[in-house]
Formats: structure tokens, sequence, C-alpha cells
């Protein structure tokens, strides 16, 4: 018998995902998702292996995080991890870990969100 398919709105589960977090990682979460949105507003949530993740409609999963020790967040092989210059770099970002959001950090995760969805 085939696996059956969640109705919930996708959306509402990685809202409720981020929810269950752990203070202070609740509201670092939520606030994590929407600078994601806010730096790609074409990327739609939904759960990735139980994480909150987010891709270009129905493709495959650029960006997601998950709440542990810390919060880590991450790109997947499918998102562009290239910067300008960086094309015979053999080691390249796409994994980090934080425990809050300042200002700046928010605006290199939304650099990294908008480079990972060119």
């Amino acid at each position: 018998m085939p696996a059956k398919k969640s109705t919930q709105d996708p959306t509402a589960a990685v809202l409720e995902k981020i929810a269950s977090y752990p203070a202070p990682y609740d509201s670092v979460g939520r606030r994590l998702h929407e600078v994601i949105l806010a730096a790609a507003p074409e990327l739609q949530p939904r759960l990735f292996y139980g994480m909150p993740g987010y891709a270009k409609g129905k493709g495959p999963i650029l960006c997601h995080f998950i709440a542990e020790k810390y919060i880590a967040f991450g790109l997947s092989e499918k998102a562009n991890v290239s910067a300008p210059g960086d094309a015979d770099d053999l080691l390249m970002p796409s994994g980090w870990f934080l425990t809050e959001l300042d200002d700046a950090t928010e605006k290199k995760i939304a650099a990294i969100v908008r480079r990972a969805v060119e």
C-alpha cells in the first residue's frame, strides 16, 4: 500500500515544526524563516526530512535548518553555492551554525539565500 501524503498545508507544517523548537530556538527559527522568505519570496516552505526546507515550487530543497544545541542552517546540493571568483575552489561553504540572529547575520543569510536560488 502506498504511503499517504500529508494533507496539511506545507507552510503550516514548517511553522508547527519551528514552534516545537525549545526556546530560544523557536523565536530564532521564526525569524530565520522570515529572513529566508524575504530574501527569496519565490521559495516555498515544506518539511524536508522533518526540518524546515525551502524550494522553488515543487522543485528540490535549496536550503534548510534544524535546531538542536544550536541552529544549523544549510544548503542542499541543488543550491547554487558558487560565488564570483571561486570556480576553482574545491571546498564550497554549505552549512553554518548559529545561536541567535543579529542584523549582520540576517544580512549574510539573506545574501546566501539569494545566491542559492540563482
